[in-house]
């Protein structure tokens, strides 16, 4: 299933939609360690926490234009920085980066701690500490949440065999999801901005001590968020991919939905429950597989979340195709590979027998992506995929590379100064 591009009522809608963005950031002290204290935003709806008590996480509303997403999650980030600084018990910062500072042992990770109804979440964060360790949980970063403008949908079904406008919706996204599961490197690729550590990630006695890991991101690496098993997934209707997930709840390999790490999620309008998804439908798609960008007091580019939104517009421009089991387990191989810092060790499979390194690999997809936009006569479109492919002409422009330069020589308390300085911007 694809959109008709040549459809005027098509083309008149295809940039409309809904966005909206979820940051992860660590609460640390001025020092770079972790913080102890309580959430201190208890009854603010758009800011949660995520696994740990001090991973706040910042959640836009829904936005009409990725431009009002992005400046959404900045009046966040500054709402958040402002209380931190002020804290009663001290100012903290939100650390800028996908990986964590400072990190006292597995002690020094406090499970985010939820009373009352709640406690459930509570509890399943103690079965993801068991069964992953707490360092693997305090890897940030920022999910992509987008859906079709009804106007574009409505003219979609229009032409379709569809018997109802959300088995079209269905049909839509889950053959967009297996795109975006395929070609998820690329945005791996083209986001990645993590390529530092502190030692004390992974033995106490190396704390202060920068440790580079060749991984451009390493959350999306093979040391970041995976199951243990590849699951494979099937795309053939909604009801047939809800059944897929809970089969792996079934037998054990999952506690609940949420435990299933993938690049791409589909959600149903309001709480997020397979039930309600095989109940009322997909409303939206999710993308999982952003670094934070430390190089940006927002922790990420508008031009980063404008390509999205094209991205998945090119998606829906390519034909059906399917997505066997093994070419499931490859795009998740490819996701992995794309997590590398050195490039000349990254290839990216294309299919049996056959890989391309994955700068030839991305150069393609922009150049095919390019020419699909330029036919819309608006430059605006080409330019905000020419950004992209600048950073494979000019290396220094990856934003990896760029934070390698500036952080390997002392990244925790470079960190801090960087942390501090966005603290000083936003908190005025």
């Amino acid at each position: 299933m694809s959109f008709d591009f040549k459809n005027p009522n098509i083309k008149q809608h295809m940039l409309e939609g809904k966005f909206g963005l979820e940051k992860e950031s660590l609460r640390v002290t001025t020092k770079g360690f972790l913080s102890h204290t309580k959430h201190p935003f208890m009854g603010e709806p758009h800011m949660e926490r995520d696994f740990c008590e001090n991973q706040t996480e910042l959640i836009t509303g829904v936005a009409d234009s990725a431009e009002d997403a992005w400046k959404q999650l900045e009046a966040l980030q500054k709402k958040a920085v402002k209380t931190l600084l002020n804290l009663k018990s001290g100012k903290e910062y939100l650390w800028p980066f996908s990986n964590p500072p400072y990190v006292l042992g597995e002690k020094d990770i406090p499970i985010a701690d939820y009373q009352g109804a709640l406690h459930g979440k509570t509890l399943y964060r103690k079965y993801l500490a068991e069964k992953y360790g707490k360092r693997k949980m305090l890897f940030s970063g920022i999910h992509f949440n987008f859906s079709f403008a009804k106007s574009l949908l409505e003219a979609g079904y229009e032409n379709s065999s569809m018997e109802t406008m959300q088995e079209y919706k269905n049909s839509l996204y889950l053959e967009l999801a297996k795109k975006v599961a395929r070609y998820s490197w690329l945005i791996v690729y083209l986001t990645a901005a993590s390529p530092v550590f502190d030692g004390s990630f992974f033995h106490q006695e190396e704390m202060g001590k920068t440790v580079l890991k060749n991984l451009a991101s390493p959350r999306c690496s093979k040391i970041g968020y995976w199951n243990d098993f590849n699951p494979i997934l099937e795309y053939g209707s909604l009801e047939s991919y809800v059944e897929s997930i809970e089969s792996y709840i079934k037998t054990g390999q999952l506690k609940e939905a949420a435990e299933l790490y993938y690049p791409v999620r589909l959600k149903p309008q309001g709480i997020n429950t397979l039930e309600r998804l095989k109940t009322f439908g997909v409303d939206h798609i999710e993308l999982r597989m952003l670094d934070l960008n430390p190089l940006e007091p927002v922790g990420i580019r508008i031009e980063d979340v404008q390509f999205l939104q094209l991205f998945l517009l090119y998606l829906m421009s390519l034909k059906e195709e399917e997505f066997l089991p093994f070419e499931q387990t490859m795009a998740i191989r490819n996701a992995k590979r794309a997590a590398k810092y050195e490039e000349d060790s990254i290839r990216i499979e294309l299919g049996w027998n056959s890989a391309l390194p994955v700068k030839n690999a991305a150069l393609h997809m922009l150049a095919s992506m390019e020419r699909f936009f330029r036919q819309f006569g608006n430059q605006e479109l080409v330019e905000i995929v020419r950004f992209q492919e600048e950073k494979l002409f000019c290396p220094v422009k990856r934003y990896a590379v760029q934070v390698r330069e500036l952080f390997e020589e002392d990244y925790v308390k470079d960190g801090i100064r960087l942390a501090e300085k966005y603290a000083r911007i936003l908190g005025k």
